[in-house]
């Protein structure tokens, strides 16, 4: 490189310096009001006081200096965050619409570019957000018939634990291949073998994208994502699982559109289908919306789930005396019966174990930021439409107003005095609002019955020797850490 050249790259770079600069210093229009917050650098914002591994941690601690609403800066990007149970309560249930949008980020556009659920905004999402409801419903959500296909999975899944005669294993993705082919009765009316290869690579590419919208590297990008598209490989590896997904999908639909009996609707995909021949002119029900769509529903209906599983078994692991009374309410109640839904009422103990599960385990601490979808006063301040907000789930589950022992595994959170279930409102793991997961009422159905039916079955220990760690892994959902457990037979 000759002088000029150096000379011209230097004064580039310093007007690129300026400009930013001059950006950083512009101010909204003096009618909004934001909160307080941590003081911002120039062009960083507040990265710098992030743990970007577990960002969740920073924004709760925060809140302890500047209240349970305020502002952190990502770069350019003004971020509202919300914490603890009354003000989440106050802004995705008391104002539901006015906190209904889905923030614009860089990454998650590229990817999903609008589609699907998670990700589309406006008319789209509440289009596809009403049809998958409405189908999860057609289709046995909360029903006798999805609850036989859990119980089906169970005895699969039960007979492969056995097979490894009382050694220690892995888990992680003998878990993922049984909740995963829930979901896919679901949406294709098929279920794959534990060792099928094709479901193998379609549940690496979901674990690997999860943990990359978790990544550092994702919340740079999505703060500077025109420096960070010239030396960043997170976009292109997303980019290029998600066209396999997207692949597989084309594939299953293209095939099930050549069958498809308008009157006869096995699964999702062909209520789909159906929608789409019926839409004239064709906006919503496209075959990229479908993509998207199952993409979404598949990951969402494998990830939370499963998670929460490992989860349960590594606590029970860790807390015998809790897994033994479990399982003494399940001799009680149901002996060598199927687990089935009804059961749960009757098994209070098993219930708040269940609900304490999910809320010390928080595997979803910060869902996909929101945005607001119009000038809204929100608790003395003016927020402009379009304003990004993050709601700090996990501030919510280990909120001390709420749970007394929020930082323990304590069950009697969910129980009185006298050993009777108690709901609490502050147990809000799906979210809340017109946000929330749409696959609630499912996941409730599959943990309950999946955790009863292995209990049932067997009592699981750690590994001789092995020390059981429950801090959370880095990434987008709190997982547990990579362990091994024996899974003992009972019966």
């Amino acid at each position: 490189m000759d002088l000029s050249d150096l000379t011209t790259l230097v004064l580039s770079v310093i007007l690129c310096l300026f400009v930013a600069l001059i950006f950083y210093g512009r101010k909204r229009s003096g009618k909004y009001n934001l909160p307080p917050g941590p003081r911002p650098l120039p062009i960083i914002g507040n990265l710098h006081i992030l743990d970007l591994k577990k960002p969740y941690q920073t924004l709760h601690q925060l809140s302890k200096k500047y209240g349970p609403v305020y502002t952190i800066k990502l770069g350019e990007e003004n971020a509202i965050v919300l914490c603890g149970y009354e003000v989440l309560k106050d802004a995705l249930v008391n104002h539901a619409n006015e906190f209904s949008g889905r923030a614009k980020l860089p990454l998650f556009d590229e990817v999903a570019k609008g589609y699907g659920v998670i990700f589309a905004h406006n008319d789209n999402w509440k289009v596809m957000r009403r049809f998958t409801l409405a189908t999860l419903r057609d289709f046995g959500m909360g029903k006798e018939t999805i609850e036989n296909k859990i119980t089906e999975e169970c005895d699969f899944l039960v007979n492969k634990f056995r097979s490894y005669k009382d050694e220690p294993f892995d888990n992680l993705k003998i878990i993922n291949a049984a909740v995963a082919n829930i979901i896919v009765s679901i949406l294709l009316s098929h279920r794959f073998a534990y060792e099928d290869p094709t479901l193998e690579k379609l549940l690496n590419i979901l674990h690997e994208n999860v943990k990359l919208y978790g990544h550092p590297m994702a919340v740079l990008y999505n703060t500077f994502p025109s420096v960070m598209c010239w030396c960043s490989t997170i976009e292109k590896k997303l980019t290029k699982n998600t066209k396999v997904l997207h692949e597989f999908i084309r594939e299953t639909f293209t095939n099930q559109r050549k069958e498809l009996d308008v009157n006869d609707q096995r699964n999702l995909v062909d209520a789909f289908l159906v929608k789409q021949q019926e839409e004239k002119p064709q906006i919503y029900f496209s075959n990229k919306n479908l993509l998207t769509l199952i993409s979404d529903l598949f990951a969402a209906g494998l990830e939370a789930i499963s998670t929460t599983l490992r989860w349960s078994l590594l606590l029970m692991m860790k807390y015998p005396e809790i897994q033994r009374r479990v399982q003494s309410e399940i001799e009680k109640v149901i002996g060598l019966a199927d687990p089935q839904l009804i059961h749960r009422k009757q098994m209070p103990y098993t219930d708040a174990v269940i609900h304490e599960i999910q809320r010390f385990g928080n595997v979803l601490p910060i869902p996909f930021p929101r945005a607001t979808t119009q000038d809204v006063n929100f608790r003395g301040y003016l927020l402009p439409k379009g304003t990004h907000v993050i709601p700090l789930l996990s501030s919510v589950l280990y909120d001390k107003d709420h749970f007394v022992k929020a930082d323990e595994f304590y069950p009697e959170h969910f129980l009185d005095s006298s050993g009777n279930f108690v709901k609490k409102e502050a147990f809000m793991p799906f979210s809340a609002g017109k946000r929330s997961c749409v696959g609630e009422n499912l996941a409730k159905m599959e943990v309950f019955i999946f955790f009863t039916k292995l209990l049932q079955n067997f009592t699981f220990q750690a590994p001789p020797g092995a020390t059981l760690d429950l801090t959370p892994a880095d990434g987008f959902t709190a997982e547990p850490l990579p362990h091994k457990i024996c899974a003992i037979p009972r019966v």
